[in-house]
């Protein structure tokens, strides 16, 4: 079945050809028309690689649970399955310094929308790996310790080294010391570095989720990694609506860690010093 068939079969909609912008890991990224008018972001599975089953959902569960808190962060989900993602198709803008307060604003109100535990209610990926989404109560520390920074070692440990490897075992070790002041889980992405954020003209809008109920920290942390344009007034505007505990910025090494090990993962050695660095400073906090 081709993708325009199995377009049209997923909307009900007749559609037109899959254009493709680009590819990610094991998926196109297309852009097609539907009959009725709408444009569309599709993104679908690359043939005869086949990542494992569920990704797709998973990434429209999020979407949709990110949205119940801020509707207008994130794009409706038009139709899913195991291989193909429809969403509305979204036109990039420059981000502006007000586009960026509004996303603060809205990212601290997301972040409020708490869940009553850490983890999500589907099985979760980050890229194409699994991300523990176990419901878990209990403080951050050890859950993220046990389910964000654990599961990613053995896999990373050939191209950490011995020496790298026994860096992010002490600070798993010493979890307890480093998470900081106890908070409830919050409602986050999870994957919100600057690539997941699609500018408009008057808002950010968020992508590829890795969403669950986490350190709202772990948002800011991502934020900061790869360098997320107009970063200071999103920041400044997102501790307007509310504050963050004392120490934040000190941390934002020990947030960095699951996403430096996750790149690690899928990419080698070319991440093993920025995920040494952020290891040793999160010791050093």
């Amino acid at each position: 079945m081709s993708g325009t068939q199995r377009l049209t079969r997923l909307t009900g909609t007749h559609a037109g050809p899959l254009h493709p912008i680009g590819r990610s890991h094991g998926w196109t990224l297309n852009r097609a028309e539907l009959a009725d008018g709408r444009s569309v972001f599709v993104k679908a599975l690359l043939e005869p690689r086949t990542p494992a089953p569920g990704i797709f959902p998973a990434e429209a569960a999020g979407l949709r649970w990110l949205g119940e808190a801020v509707p207008t962060l994130v794009p409706e989900v038009l139709a899913v399955d195991d291989t193909m993602l429809v969403l509305p198709w979204l036109s990039p803008e420059t981000a502006t310094p007000a586009a960026a307060r509004r996303f603060g604003r809205d990212l601290a109100t997301l972040h409020a929308a708490a869940p009553t535990a850490y983890g999500a209610p589907w099985p979760g990926f980050i890229a194409t790996l699994p991300l523990d989404n176990s419901p878990t109560a209990g403080e951050w520390g050890p859950w993220y310790a046990a389910h964000r920074l654990a599961p990613y070692l053995p896999a990373a440990a050939t191209h950490l080294g011995h020496t790298g490897t026994r860096l992010i075992e002490e600070v798993i070790a010493r979890i307890g010391d480093l998470a900081g002041p106890s908070e409830p889980p919050s409602r986050i992405h999870g994957d919100l570095w600057s690539g997941n954020i699609l500018w408009t003209a008057d808002r950010a809008v968020l992508i590829d989720p890795a969403a669950h109920g986490g350190h709202r920290e772990t948002d800011l942390a991502m934020l900061a990694l790869f360098g997320a344009p107009h970063l200071d007034a999103i920041l400044s505007s997102y501790q307007e609506h509310t504050s963050l505990s004392p120490g934040w910025r000190r941390r934002i090494p020990l947030h960095q860690l699951h996403p430096l090990l996750v790149h690690v993962v899928l990419f080698g050695d070319s991440y093993r010093a920025m995920t040494l660095e952020a290891a040793r400073a999160a010791l050093a906090a």
